[in-house]
């Protein structure tokens, strides 16, 4: 018996070795508030409202449609991902990938953050407000109804489309 639960232990471990690195991260699902603590990868699901206040993402945030995003003084290594969301307001963070916020419905605020990729909102429905932020890569605004509005933003690349002068 000995032998046999060596073999088992064994081959479990080398099919663990031989995942890839994100295979083996956790994903986080966030309905409610998460407060100060690491996470690796964070999911707000369809419909969901998630609200983090200074938490630490090690991974990418990924908010699904209709669902509610609130995240203030927060650090996410990778991007920050939303398509079809109800609200995405990111304040005070440091984004070490890309903002990305596609076909949201009612807008919402990417205000006073470190940007080391772009920021990028495309074909949202509702107000959005992109104030203050320092952006190493791109600041891209396209086919936004209404177009974004704020300012003051500093930019490394360009300011394009519908945020040129934000």
């Amino acid at each position: 018996m000995g032998v046999r639960v060596f073999l088992i232990a064994a081959v479990g471990a080398a099919t663990a070795l031989m995942l890839p690195s994100w295979a083996l991260a956790d994903d986080r699902i966030c309905r409610g508030t998460i407060g100060a603590v690491t996470v690796d990868n964070l999911k707000v699901p369809a419909g969901a409202t998630c609200k983090l206040n200074r938490t630490r993402v090690d991974g990418n945030v990924i908010v699904n449609r209709r669902a509610t995003l609130r995240a203030e003084r927060v650090r996410v290594d990778g991007n920050v991902q939303a398509e079809g969301a109800a609200v995405v307001r990111v304040v005070d963070s440091t984004v070490g990938g890309s903002i990305q916020l596609e076909q949201g419905r009612a807008g919402g605020a990417v205000l006073r953050n470190r940007v080391e990729g772009d920021i990028q909102l495309f074909s949202n429905r509702g107000a959005f407000t992109v104030t203050r932020n320092r952006v190493d890569g791109n600041l891209q605004c396209k086919s936004n109804q209404p177009r974004p509005t704020g300012g003051r933003n500093v930019v490394e690349g360009n300011k394009e489309d519908q945020c040129a002068r934000l």
